[in-house]
């Protein structure tokens, strides 16, 4: 133990020495991700001087009940007019372009609240993670940070997205607090405001927060972002969580809660601090992940006095949830996520290696997980669901974020396993998808004090929308990119149905198969390059 211990500690100091280098001046050997590939013309069409999208159902996002046939005329980029009731009759003969929609379903194209996709080792080119997303419905990637270590391509891929240069979801790129920089340590409320000012001025919309930080900075940092219009957002991990927890940082001024860290931290029914047990390590992750959940055991009991005044205080600041369920559904059962169907065809083997247990990849902490370890995450995610839905009840925002690329997560598919999980808490398939795409909107777009130009489906907002043949609101399987296996009562045959037809993304018509097809070929190709090298 002692030396397993010494190997993590070890890995530990020289990822957070690689952190604190500045901007430039990691090591020029370290592994580093590539440019995405510009767009060429076969990939996405549009967009239109006029579309239209006939005959489809509509979904628009706000939590309306389902319409349809509509049709919906797209003008460029934007959404400009829907045609309901005698649709076909009414809307326009003329148009550059048409996507028959009879017997589908549209909606807007769906928020990723927390993303990641800059790791050499899981996935060298960016470009495969942005397909996936596409491929899944989703326009919108808040980065948390998407890029991290050599060569942060973040901005850059950002206005390149913008532009329609890459095949990518448009990107929102948030800041870890104290990263790159070359102004020295960020130990101090100056320093701190000082970092906040030039990450704004880098031109990030927002700052990523763990809270290894004493709280005078913290709360300097926070009151900077919110001068500058920068979200903020934080994951309040066990190393600061009994100086700072959920209740603590929100009275810091914090927006935004991702993950579970610092709810139940917040809610201990005896004391200040949580218990471990006296073998507890932090830096062996095998550690860490089985006794997080037993916080379940600590907490006081939902619907107690301390259980709504909590809520309150989260209400109270406006403070928007976004739970990432999915990315530790592994937890309460490793052999699903293991055994996912998708893996074979859509995973990549540098990202599958990532996912062994490992004592030093992040997430792959499964050395020897028991059937205790899991029934205790069980428990753990019906007090943490318990908490979403109950915070959504009181008109709290909950937003839908996958965190992919950890734990057997991979991209896309990772989201629309949010989705379900969101479901799972308590959430209609409405609020569901109301989460998914204008809640996660207006989460972006708060800190700016603006409503946001896309998240519903209504003329003037962005033509950001998905396209799926089959009704999401009976079942989400639907979404998945390998869509829902089913018995065919009628001809006693198994059949394939859904995964989302069309992606359109700022008016860009995106074939979702076609995007699907471009990733199995990039797994296969890694295939081959490793079957190649001796």
């Amino acid at each position: 133990m002692a030396r397993l211990i010494s190997s993590i500690c070890g890995i530990a100091a020289l990822a957070l020495a690689a952190l604190a280098l500045p901007a430039g001046s990691q090591a020029q050997d370290a592994p580093r991700m590539e440019r995405v590939p510009d767009r060429t013309a076969s990939e996405g069409i549009g967009p239109f001087g006029r579309m239209l999208i006939r005959g489809a159902t509509l979904i628009d996002g706000s939590g309306a009940p389902p319409e349809g046939p509509v049709d919906i005329l797209v003008a460029g980029n934007r959404i400009e007019a829907i045609y309901r009731g005698d649709a076909r009759a009414r809307s326009p003969r003329s148009v550059d372009h048409v996507i028959e929609a009879d017997g589908m379903y549209v909606m807007p194209g769906f928020v990723d609240v927390h993303g990641h996709n800059g790791d050499p080792r899981k996935a060298p080119n960016a470009s495969y993670g942005y397909r996936l997303w596409l491929a899944h419905g989703v326009t919108t990637v808040r980065g948390v940070p998407i890029y991290s270590g050599p060569n942060n391509m973040a901005i850059s891929d950002r206005a390149r997205s913008r532009a329609n240069g890459i095949v990518a979801p448009r990107i929102f790129a948030y800041a870890v607090f104290g990263d790159e920089w070359s102004g020295g340590a960020v130990d101090n409320p100056t320093q701190a405001r000082a970092w906040v000012r030039w990450a704004a001025g880098r031109g990030y919309d927002g700052v990523k927060f763990f809270n290894q930080v004493p709280p005078a900075v913290l709360e300097a940092a926070l009151d900077e972002a919110e001068a500058q219009g920068l979200g903020t957002v934080a994951h309040l991990g066990q190393r600061g969580v009994a100086e700072v927890n959920a209740r603590r940082a929100v009275e810091l001024g914090l927006a935004g809660l991702t993950h579970f860290y610092g709810h139940f931290e917040s809610l201990l029914r005896e004391g200040a601090v949580v218990r471990y047990p006296s073998d507890y390590n932090y830096l062996d992750e095998q550690s860490r992940f089985s006794e997080i959940a037993r916080l379940a055991e600590q907490s006081v009991e939902p619907g107690s006095e301390a259980w709504d005044a909590y809520l309150d205080t989260l209400l109270e600041n406006d403070v928007t949830m976004s739970p990432t369920f999915n990315i530790y559904s592994a937890s309460r059962d490793v052999m699903r996520a293991r055994t996912a169907e998708w893996h074979d065809r859509y995973t990549l083997p540098s990202l599958w290696d990532f996912y062994q247990p490992s004592l030093t990849n992040h997430g792959s902490y499964y050395h020897d997980w028991s059937t205790g370890d899991e029934v205790a995450w069980r428990n753990f995610y019906h007090l943490w669901m318990r908490l979403t839905r109950d915070y959504l009840d009181r008109g709290g925002r909950v937003t839908a974020g996958s965190d992919p690329g950890y734990i057997y997560q991979t991209w896309g598919f990772a989201y629309i396993g949010e989705l379900e999980m969101l479901q799972e808490a308590g959430l209609t398939p409405l609020e569901v998808i109301q989460a998914a795409t204008i809640n996660g909107a207006r989460e972006i777009y708060a800190p700016r004090g603006e409503e946001p130009p896309f998240g519903i489906v209504r003329p003037g907002m962005l033509a950001d929308l998905v396209i799926v043949p089959a009704n999401p609101l009976e079942n989400l399987k639907i979404l998945y990119g390998t869509g829902h296996l089913r018995l065919n009562r009628e001809t006693n045959q198994l059949e394939r149905i859904g995964g989302v037809r069309w992606t359109i993304k700022d008016g860009i018509v995106y074939d979702a198969p076609a995007l699907l097809e471009s990733v199995a070929a990039m797994v296969e190709a890694q295939r081959a390059e490793r079957a190649a090298t001796p």
